[in-house]
C-alpha cells in the first residue's frame, strides 16, 4: 500500500441549472472571456458579457479558439492576456476552449513569471465530456502532435456546472463527449494512483453515464438526465486529475491527433479492447485491473460471480452501450483508409509510449501491444 497519498480540490464547483448567475457577483474591473465563435454566434458570449456587466467588469473576447488548440492560438491569446491583463479570466465552450484558456494563462506565467497577475480563472463548460473545468491537464496540438501539460497552476478557481449550457448540443457530440467521460472514469479506477476518494466518484460517474447518457442522447431536453451527465463529467475529471488516466487516452491522444479525429470517439473505438488488454482477458483474467472491472460490474448489477465474468461483463456491457449509440466498431467504419492507418500505425504507437497518461496504466506497455491495440480496433 502507498503511503502518504493526498486529494485536494483547488477549484469551487457551483452547479445545477441557472447558476451562470453566479458570475453576476464576480469582483475585478476587467475580464478576459476566451471562447470560439460558434458560442458567440448563438448568443452565449453575449449572455457571459451581460452577467460580468453586473458585477461592474469590462469584457473582452477572444473567440479564435478552434478544435484541438495549437500554439499558434496559445501565441495569439498571450498577446491579449498581456494587453489587457485582466482581473478574471472566463472560459467557456467544450474541452478545446477551456484546454486553449489553460494553454495561454500558463504560457504568460511561464513567459512573465511574477511579473504575471494570476487572474480568477472561471471554466463553464458547454460540453459533458472532458472535466476539463476541474483539472490541471491541457491538451495542445503541436506540429500535428497532441502534446498533454499538466501542472496545478492551470486548474481553475471557480467551476459552473450549468447543464442549460449543453442543451444545444448535437446529438454526436453528446454521444462522444459521454464516452469521453465513460473512458476518463473506467481508466481512473483502474489506474495505479486511484484511491478510495477518486474511487467513489469514478463510480459514481460510470452510474450516472449507464443509467443516463442514453436518455439524453435521444433527447438532450431530459433536463434530469442532462443534470446527471454534466455532474458526471465532472466527478470523472477530479477522479482522473487525481489518479491519472491510462493508454486509452494515450492511444487516442496519438490516432485523433495524426488523423484528425474526434477524441471522445477515438476513446470510444479503443476502449473494449484497452479493458480487454489491461484485465489480461486472452492469459488469466485475475490481476489487479481485472478484478478492478469486475468490482463496477458488481456495481452495475451484471454478473460477476468470478473476475473472468465481471470482467468480460463490463466488456459487454461498453459494448451494448455503443451499439445502442450507434458508434462504429472500428476505424475503417469512419472511411479510414487501411493503407493510410497501417503506414501511420508505427508513429502513433511511439507517441503513445511517450504520451503523460502511460505511466499510470495498471500494465506497463510494449510498443508492440500498442500496435496491436490499434490493429484490433481498425
Amino acid at each position: 500500500m502507498k503511503i502518504n497519498q493526498t486529494f485536494s480540490l483547488n477549484t469551487k464547483i457551483i452547479f445545477n441549472p441557472g447558476s451562470l448567475n453566479e458570475l453576476s457577483k464576480l469582483q475585478g474591473e476587467t475580464a478576459l472571456i476566451i471562447s470560439d465563435k460558434i458560442l458567440e454566434e448563438i448568443g452565449y458570449v453575449k449572455t457571459i458579457k451581460g452577467y460580468l456587466a453586473e458585477a461592474g467588469l469590462t469584457s473582452h473576447v477572444f473567440t479564435d479558439v478552434r478544435p484541438d488548440p495549437d500554439t499558434k492560438i496559445l501565441a495569439d491569446g498571450l498577446k491579449i492576456i498581456q494587453e489587457i491583463k485582466p482581473d478574471v479570466l472566463v472560459a467557456m465552450g467544450g474541452g478545446s476552449a477551456i484546454d486553449a484558456a489553460k494553454g495561454i494563462f500558463y504560457s504568460a506565467h511561464q513567459m512573465l513569471g511574477d511579473a504575471f497577475q494570476r487572474p480568477y480563472f472561471v471554466a463553464i463548460p458547454t460540453t459533458s465530456g472532458t472535466g476539463s473545468e476541474v483539472t490541471d491537464f491541457s491538451v495542445i496540438t503541436a506540429e500535428g502532435d497532441k502534446i498533454v501539460l499538466v501542472n496545478d497552476y492551470m486548474a481553475p478557481d471557480l467551476a459552473i456546472l450549468d447543464s442549460d449550457c449543453v442543451a444545444s448540443a448535437p446529438r454526436k457530440v453528446v454521444i462522444d463527449t459521454g464516452m469521453d467521460v465513460l473512458t476518463h472514469a473506467t481508466e481512473a479506477y483502474v489506474a495505479n494512483d486511484a484511491t478510495d476518494f477518486t474511487d467513489a466518484l469514478a463510480e459514481k460517474a460510470i452510474r450516472l453515464l449507464f443509467e443516463n447518457l442514453l436518455l439524453i442522447a435521444e433527447d438532450i431536453n431530459n433536463e434530469v438526465a442532462r443534470d446527471h451527465v454534466h455532474n458526471a463529467s465532472c466527478m470523472a475529471g477530479i477522479a482522473f486529475n487525481q489518479a491519472g488516466l491510462g493508454i486509452n487516452h494515450s492511444l487516442a491522444h496519438a490516432i485523433g491527433g495524426t488523423l484528425h479525429l474526434a477524441h471522445g470517439r477515438c476513446n470510444a473505438l479503443l476502449l473494449e479492447e484497452v479493458i480487454a488488454f489491461n484485465g489480461e482477458l486472452e492469459k488469466s483474467a485475475n490481476n489487479h485491473a481485472a478484478k478492478r472491472y469486475a468490482k463496477l460490474a458488481e456495481l452495475l448489477g451484471l454478473p460477476a460471480r468470478t473476475v473472468r465474468e465481471g470482467l468480460v461483463s463490463y466488456i459487454d456491457a461498453i459494448k451494448k452501450l455503443k451499439k445502442q449509440l450507434g458508434i462504429e466498431s472500428g476505424f475503417a467504419d469512419l472511411g479510414i483508409e487501411a493503407d493510410t492507418y497501417q503506414a501511420a500505425i508505427e508513429k502513433m504507437a511511439e507517441a503513445a509510449m511517450m504520451d503523460r497518461c502511460t505511466p499510470v496504466n495498471p500494465i506497463k506497455p510494449a510498443k508492440e501491444e500498442l500496435i496491436k491495440i490499434y490493429k484490433k480496433v481498425y
